[in-house]
């Protein structure tokens, strides 16, 4: 079974803590097994693994989204990069041929979508295990996973089943309604439609070869910022007629504003919070190194980062996107394929960032034309390179760089830099890349 996770947009209904490279999916505020703190992402992939350990996960993501996959879900993941952002049906075709021919993954194998954020139990998982075993049998072209509603929302969209089977062909697609209409809906047994459907790959190949002008992977990939955006429910599913829906009634939360992802947090806190008892149904996130105190407040979440600081009601918090858009800010913090950086300091002529290695992993080897920095070694051993030049690093080891110097840096343990870039132009545009000699890697004489 293979199952295509679809990790788009830019989440921005959890700022501060999310920013355009660390989407919602990638805030770590869910507590794991062994009471580690996971990411939406990193939950999914590990409950897909539990319940099919014979699975194949592709994460279908835009180019700044890769490093921080790589860094939560390790470097053995498949990702399949979008050029471009055209929407769920090329995102879809573009991973199908990226399954057929970069994978080389037999036509007639079912494949599962899914989006990469839903707070969901084990259960939502095994029914994938059924939607692939349907999709493989080929009753249908299109099996879609309808969800029970539990309220009559305005926030979804709907599926209309022709009767109550846990299998039933689909008689209608409604679009987001209003209460009202909600309720109406309900009452003639209409599901949820969260997004999920499975089909063999050969019919996701089909309808991308006949909406779209391409030979394979390759040519698709070249061609894609040409490509029109359109969802696959458009294109797709709201066409298709031989088309069923799979029940699902069980655990499922769409985790999208801090309304509804507070409720799924494990405490109220995280970080260096303090309530007093006069607070009630209050939640806190805060990522700073200061303390945040809160007294009286009710029905709130404040959230903090070096992004920014959010002070909500509860059901307020729904509402932040149009103000959130008028912000124009650098990221202050993201987590890389080797590790993580936060700016500890903004001036004119000058930033201040700390960045965190992890062991075994290294920066590119790289210059910069307009800016010179100095790197500080707070903690950890590693080596840099300077122009093809060698030495070892340690705490309170100063690297002085200026502009054109080639460099780049090995972690040998966790390592723990503060980097001062100096120029009148810094910009993270400025960088020319290099390729690395072998030896390096390897830890090669120095």
């Amino acid at each position: 079974m293979q199952i295509i996770l679809l990790s788009g947009g830019s989440g921005m209904r959890l700022w501060p803590l999310s920013n355009e490279i660390r989407s919602k999916q990638f805030l770590k505020l869910l507590r794991g097994p062994g009471g580690t703190m996971e990411s939406m992402i990193m939950r999914v992939y590990r409950q897909v693994y539990e319940v099919s350990p014979l699975a194949r996960i592709t994460v279908a993501t835009g180019k700044k989204q890769v490093s921080i996959i790589r860094n939560q879900l390790g470097d053995k993941v498949d990702i399949c990069v979008e050029p471009d952002r055209r929407d769920t049906f090329p995102a879809i075709c573009l991973a199908a041929s990226f399954l057929a021919d970069m994978r080389k993954v037999p036509q007639e194998e079912p494949v599962i979508i899914c989006p990469v954020d839903p707070y969901v139990g084990s259960s939502y998982f095994n029914a994938f295990v059924e939607m692939a075993a349907l999709a493989a049998a080929g009753g249908a072209n299109l099996t879609l996973l309808g969800l029970e509603p539990t309220y009559p929302s305005e926030k979804y969209g709907y599926i209309i089943p022709e009767d109550g089977e846990r299998v039933s062909r689909v008689a209608a697609f409604q679009e987001k309604p209003d209460l009202a209409t909600a309720r109406q809906y309900l009452a003639r047994g209409a599901l949820w439609n969260g997004g999920v459907f499975a089909c063999r790959l050969k019919y996701l190949l089909e309808k991308a070869h006949g909406q779209m002008d391409f030979k394979d992977y390759w040519d698709l990939y070249e061609k894609y910022s040409r490509q029109e955006k359109v969802s696959f429910d458009y294109a797709v599913a709201e066409r298709e007629d031989r088309i069923q829906v799979f029940r699902y009634k069980g655990t499922w939360k769409d985790l999208g504003t801090w309304n509804t992802l507070t409720e799924s947090m494990e405490g109220h806190t995280l970080g260096k919070v303090i309530l007093n008892e006069t607070c009630e149904n209050t939640h806190v996130v805060n990522e700073l190194n200061v303390p945040i105190l809160c007294m009286g407040c009710r029905d709130m979440v404040v959230a903090a980062s070096g992004d920014g600081i959010l002070v909500s009601d509860k059901g307020q918090s729904s509402y932040i996107k149009p103000f959130v858009d008028r912000i124009r800010q650098q990221v202050m913090y993201a987590e890389k394929s080797w590790g993580s950086f936060t700016v500890l300091d903004v001036q004119e002529g000058s930033m201040t960032i700390k960045v965190e290695l992890m062991p075994g992993h290294n920066l590119y080897y790289h210059s910069h034309e307009h800016r010179d920095e100095v790197w500080t070694v707070a903690e950890g051993q590693g080596r840099v390179i300077l122009d093809g030049q060698q030495r070892r690093v340690g705490p309170g080891d100063v690297v002085s760089m200026t502009a054109g110097c080639k460099h780049t840096v090995f972690a040998d343990t966790r390592l723990k830099i503060i980097e001062v870039q100096l120029g009148a132009e810094i910009s993270v545009e400025d960088k020319v890349k290099y390729e690395m000699e072998p030896q390096w890697k390897s830890g090669g004489e120095l």
